[in-house]
């Protein structure tokens, strides 16, 4: 998942993104209002962590242009101020929560994943395709009951892939959502990734759950794929 910071305090900012990217999300910057509201207009992010006091354009403006605008991406405020006349500000512009400075990383981060559960998969927080069952809450992938262990950025790539189950997501969207703006690296990377996901869900237990439409890019079966002919699922006799 694509998170977008907008927090004029630098150090601060360097340090949330830096504890949300070892959580397994892609994390963008922005230091002022417009800034963040143009990258807020012309990305795809799943949340956006908006701080109030900020130069030139104040946080409550930023969100109001953007619910005026159509974007629903869910909105948590950041703030030093506490009274509230400020919180009641903060929603009545368009924001989901409101969290008030000093607060701490654990804090931050259950408020994070809540708007994300409540803004992406309602009251069930699974993704259940066929026998695969992907947890994005706990990080945690089952296949046919098995747990199978992967590392936060193959989370990352297995996670936008099923929340588009059944449709081709490109090379360059799977960049844009699991990598931040800052990536300059070798777009193959996501071959990589891609890779190492075939080798750990659908190998060992004779499935054939992604793949390659070419020239477009990759698609996870929505119904957690087709079994293999000749290679007998992990646990079978």
């Amino acid at each position: 998942m694509r998170l977008l910071i907008v927090e004029d305090e630098k150090r601060l900012a360097r340090s949330l993104a830096q504890g949300l990217v070892a959580e397994g999300f892609a994390v963008d910057l922005a230091h002022d209002g417009a800034t963040g509201l143009a990258r807020a207009l012309e990305n795809d992010y799943d949340l956006i962590l908006l701080d109030i006091m900020l130069p030139g354009m104040n946080g409550y403006r930023v969100c109001s242009a953007l619910r005026s605008a159509g974007d629903d991406t869910p909105i948590l405020m950041l703030t030093a101020k506490d009274g509230e006349y400020d919180h009641a500000e903060g929603l009545d512009t368009g924001a989901d929560d409101y969290l008030t400075k000093p607060f701490s990383y654990v804090v931050l981060l259950a408020h994070v994943r809540a708007l994300l559960r409540r803004h992406t998969r309602g009251a069930s927080p699974l993704i259940e395709l066929g026998d695969l069952s992907i947890d994005p809450a706990a990080k945690r992938v089952q296949r046919a009951g098995v747990q199978v262990e992967l590392t936060t950025k193959e989370f990352a790539v297995l996670e936008h892939l099923a929340t588009n189950a059944g449709q081709v997501v490109s090379k360059t969207q799977i960049l844009e959502h699991v990598w931040d703006s800052g990536f300059d690296g070798d777009p193959n990377i996501v071959e990589v990734y891609v890779s190492a996901l075939r080798r750990k869900l659908d190998a060992p237990f004779g499935r054939r759950s992604i793949t390659t439409v070419r020239g477009a890019g990759y698609r996870l079966a929505s119904n957690g794929g087709a079994a293999q002919p000749g290679r007998p699922p992990r646990g079978s006799t």
